[in-house]
This record gives C-alpha cells, structure tokens and sequence, in this order.
C-alpha cells in the first residue's frame, strides 16, 4: 500500500500546536467588512482551536 499523500491546501490553512491541537484563522473576516461592527472585526482577529469533532478528519488529511 502506498503512502498517504498530505493535503498541502490544508497544510497551508492550519497548524498544529505542540500537543497536537489544530489552530486556524477564523472566518468571515475577507469582505462586507463595512457592515460589520468594530466589535465583531475585533473579535475575528487572532486564531482559534478547531472543534474536537473537525481535528479527526483534518488531521487525517494532514498525514498524521
């Protein structure tokens, strides 16, 4: 059996902290940012944990 091939789009979207937690950037901060309130601009910046239910398959994709 060949080996997995990792998603390198994925790769690129995400990180993996030092005990194995999937970080990424939050969404909804690319457009129609005149619409929305400073607060919640704000509040989008930064990244965040991934759910437990999404580590599972994305890490999959990661090869680990």
């Amino acid at each position: 059996m060949p080996k997995m091939k990792s998603h390198t789009g994925m790769g690129k979207r995400v990180k993996v902290t030092g005990k194995g937690k999937i970080v990424a950037q939050q969404a909804g901060l690319r457009h129609n940012l005149e619409k929305k309130a400073s607060t919640q601009t704000r509040r989008l910046t930064g990244t965040v944990e991934l759910a437990k239910a999404e580590t599972k398959r994305i890490k999959k994709l990661l090869g680990r």
